[in-house]
């Protein structure tokens, strides 16, 4: 189920990224190509927003235990979201015709001062100097997201290589206890083979004890027979 979920995250980084790209190109853009743009940027909001319900969906299916960092993960990323969102409503108004400009902020029939539409040139200024930032943010939260994807892979390498490790230690294990094994066995037999060759010993032993004896008495009795 995680990976499902990552795989989710993923599509939203890349989507979220991409719509902040679009939102600073926003006020370069006029005319149908500045519509088409609008309207473009206006769908990948939509599937941003049904990626975050799959992913709240796969959130509430992992276990209690387990679900904090997905949750602070999850909140975060609505956050992130809302602000694009902010962001690209205020885009759309800030760098709009002078006109619509006009009529969106201020609700008026049109007759503006001079000093109004300096005020609003200034917050279109100031508008365009923050979607800047905002595309350096977004850069760096786009360098940072590679950085985890990077660790995390370096992480599973690191741990593949640790499972490794351990079958071959318990497979050293096993060979070591087979070992042990053998070497008990051979002790066993060694022992029997040292203790019937002390036991043949002992008998060659008396064998030539009683040899000698039966010599010497045999020798004592011819001699006493003479």
């Amino acid at each position: 189920m995680s990976s499902d979920f990552e795989v989710y995250e993923q599509d939203f980084g890349t989507l979220t990224a991409d719509i902040t790209n679009k939102v600073g190109r926003i006020p370069k853009l006029s005319g149908d190509d500045k519509k088409s743009m609008v309207a473009n940027v206006e769908k990948q909001m939509e599937e941003a927003r049904e990626l975050l319900e799959q992913m709240d969906l796969e959130v509430r299916e992992i276990p209690l235990q387990s679900r904090g960092l997905f949750s602070t993960r999850m909140k975060s990323y609505k956050q992130e979201l809302a602000k694009l969102d902010k962001d690209f409503k205020r885009s759309r108004i800030a760098y709009s015709d002078e006109v619509n400009l006009r009529n969106e902020l201020l609700g008026d029939d049109g007759n503006t001062t001079e000093n109004q539409l300096i005020k609003l040139r200034e917050e279109r200024a100031c508008l365009l100097d923050n979607t800047e930032r905002l595309e350096r943010s977004t850069r760096r939260l786009e360098a940072g997201y590679q950085l985890t994807v990077e660790t995390e892979q370096i992480g599973q390498e690191i741990l593949e290589n640790l499972h490794h490790d351990k079958e071959k230690i318990q497979r050293a294990r096993e060979r070591l206890r087979e070992t042990d094994t053998n070497l008990g066995k051979s002790s066993r037999i060694l022992t029997g083979m040292l203790r019937r060759i002390i036991q043949n010993r002992i008998l060659m032993f008396i064998l030539g004890a009683i040899i000698l004896l039966t010599i010497v008495l045999a020798i004592y009795f011819a001699v006493r027979g003479h």
